[in-house]
């Protein structure tokens, strides 16, 4: 028997899909997760190659990044709006196909407009990547657990994107068209790898369907456009949104993470292909801190199980706190002692050696990870909260509304910390400038951890709404 209201409801569904299968499938949207971001973080450290093949400022190569940024999160709101309306699997295995054609392309691009036109369209692949996969997701996990299980999807994201500055540094430096060509084939490979994925059912997480679902219904409500007024009206939503202006604006501003180490190094005489490296290697290094984003995820759980405003005052503190962390390490001297024109290799031996021999590396590494800890506790309590004060056909959709927000504040961030570098270069020389101007972007983390605290306030009637709309749906059975 079908019992439904007002053309939705649950209605029987054939089960499928094992352990074994729904772990395959896990295992492929969290690995396919972090390979998408992988293509986000090709081209920043590329900057300069590209840029002198073809013979464009290295401004403009960021203005590519700051589009793209753009571009796929736009994209990302009609992906999921779709996906929250039909099955997900076969926009998962387009949008994959989209990214891996658009990477193909930047590799074969012989001028700077055709190299922008493939981004463009890998970008628009990534967008259905992130907002539909998202929504998947979440439709595994537990409300009590999500934390912890939102930490590895974000984490594979941050994951992918130091993957693609390392592989974009090391396979790049002597042909910027090699990491391009290789991530081609890997995307490729994830669209067959989507073709096994388990159909995983809208819903199956919560617990107030979860009898009914294992019985063997369906949850069949699906989103409309006459409930996008009523998702901008939960407040926590209108928080959780706008908070990403301006994160992202400090976050969009840490692509230049590479290029800062790269002109310290080539400040104190090292070549330019040596350089790239040594940005590429100190970044990513640095960026390890972001790991800890599971430590994040735990304790917002943890609190979250105590208060229901737990996991926003979770994010909100990380966030606050990591600031002075971040004005520190821009400032702190680094001395780097590598072999110039050595393999990538060595220079990677060189500088872990350096950690340990070099006062001045050990410490901006520690800093480093504090800071990267503390915001990384970010992501996975955000990922956590759009899923715990949305029903399940509304979730992609947030996702895509935060993520477009996101988008923008990122490009922001991104395109207009190069305009600060040139504008402060007159004041400070480099490698000062870029120092200067990145510290300054961190700022905005201040108005963030605000808006988690408002957050905060909000989230426990959302909570308790959601719960009390799935307990009726349900009850109609």
């Amino acid at each position: 028997m079908t019992v439904t209201s007002g053309g939705r409801g649950l209605r029987p569904h054939a089960r499928g899909g094992g352990r074994a299968h729904r772990l395959y499938s896990v295992v492929v949207f969290v690995l396919l997760a972090s390979l998408d971001n992988v293509a986000i973080g090709l081209v920043p450290p590329l900057y300069g190659p590209i840029s002198d093949a073809f013979e464009v400022s290295g401004r403009l190569l960021g203005v590519v990044t700051a589009v793209s940024f753009l571009v796929s999160a736009v994209a990302a709101v009609g992906w999921a709006y779709v996906g929250d309306r039909t099955n997900r699997k076969p926009l998962l295995m387009v949008g994959t196909l989209l990214w891996a054609a658009g990477t193909g392309g930047s590799a074969l691009a012989g001028g700077y407009l055709t190299f922008l036109a493939a981004q463009l369209v890998a970008a628009v692949g990534l967008g259905a990547v992130g907002s539909v996969g998202f929504s998947v997701v979440t439709d595994l996990i537990s409300p009590t657990r999500r934390g912890l299980v939102m930490s590895f999807w974000g984490l594979s994201q941050g994951v992918g994107t130091l993957a693609g500055t390392l592989v974009g540094g090391l396979l790049g430096a002597a042909d910027w068209r090699r990491p391009f060509l290789l991530l081609t084939g890997v995307g490729l490979v994830a669209t067959l790898a989507y073709l096994f994925t388990y159909d995983i059912r809208r819903g199956q997480s919560e617990p107030e369907l979860a009898g009914r679902l294992d019985a063997g219904a369906e949850y069949d409500y699906r989103i409309s456009r006459a409930d996008l007024p009523r998702i901008l009206a939960r407040r926590t939503n209108r928080w959780l949104i706008l908070q990403g202006l301006t994160a992202q604006a400090a976050f969009g501003s840490l692509v230049w993470l590479p290029v800062l180490f790269a002109e310290r190094a080539e400040a104190q005489g090292y070549s330019t292909s040596t350089a790239v490296v040594v940005g590429s290697v100190f970044a990513t290094l640095f960026q390890l801190g972001g790991v800890l984003s599971i430590v994040g995820g735990l304790i917002g759980d943890a609190v979250q199980r105590r208060t229901p405003r737990g996991r926003a005052l979770v994010a909100s503190i990380g966030i606050l706190a990591a600031l002075p962390f971040y004005l520190v390490l821009f400032f702190v001297p680094v001395t780097i002692d590598v072999p110039d024109g050595a393999s990538g290799g060595a220079v990677i031996g060189a500088v872990l050696t350096s950690v340990f021999t070099e006062p001045s590396v050990g410490l901006s590494l520690l800093t480093a990870i504090v800071a990267l800890a503390l915001t990384s506790a970010n992501s996975p309590n955000w990922f956590a909260l759009i899923a715990d004060v949305n029903p399940p056909e509304h979730r992609g959709t947030v996702y895509s509304l935060g993520n477009l927000v996101n988008g923008v504040g990122r490009a922001a961030g991104n395109g207009l910390v190069g305009v600060a570098f040139q504008a402060l270069r007159a004041a400070f020389p480099p490698p000062l400038n870029f120092a200067v101007g990145l510290a300054a972007f961190q700022l905005f983390f201040i108005p963030t951890g605000v808006m988690y605290w408002l957050a905060s306030r909000t989230s426990p009637a959302d909570i308790d709404n959601v719960h009390d709309l799935l307990h009726t749906r349900a009850d109609r059975l």
